[in-house]
């Protein structure tokens, strides 16, 4: 069974280009365009085996949905990385608190992301 990774992002590209990167690799997408959208569809089936979230967003960003979706029952300990543009310690160390597993920069190239997927994700 193939592993379901979520995406969120406010960038309709940035989405696009990480669903092709992951869908070419065989797993599944799920993606929301802020963090209140991805906690809507934490309930939903199919489970994400891993997180990818963005940091700056509309309506509730990466950090406040890390700190969200680590309180939300069955994601405690599903692997969540930060992709942003932001390089600032603070933010890693708050995000990190909160429970971000990983860090990306942007941009990603698609087989670097999928190198960190199959390290972060159990079978992947």
């Amino acid at each position: 069974m193939s592993k379901t990774v979520m995406i969120v992002d406010d960038s309709t590209t940035m989405l696009m280009s990480l669903q092709n990167s992951l869908e070419i690799a065989g797993y599944g997408v799920v993606s929301a365009t802020d963090g209140v959208k991805a906690l809507a569809k934490l309930g939903q089936a199919p489970k994400p085996d891993l997180i990818i979230t963005d940091i700056n967003m509309p309506n509730m960003g990466g950090i406040e949905f890390i700190g969200k979706a680590r309180a939300t029952a069955g994601f405690r300990f599903t692997p969540i990385l930060a992709l942003t543009t932001e390089s600032q310690q603070s933010l890693r160390d708050e995000a990190k608190k909160l429970g971000a597993t990983g860090w990306l920069v942007k941009p990603v190239a698609g087989p670097d992301l999928i190198k960190v997927v199959k390290q972060v994700v159990p079978g992947a």
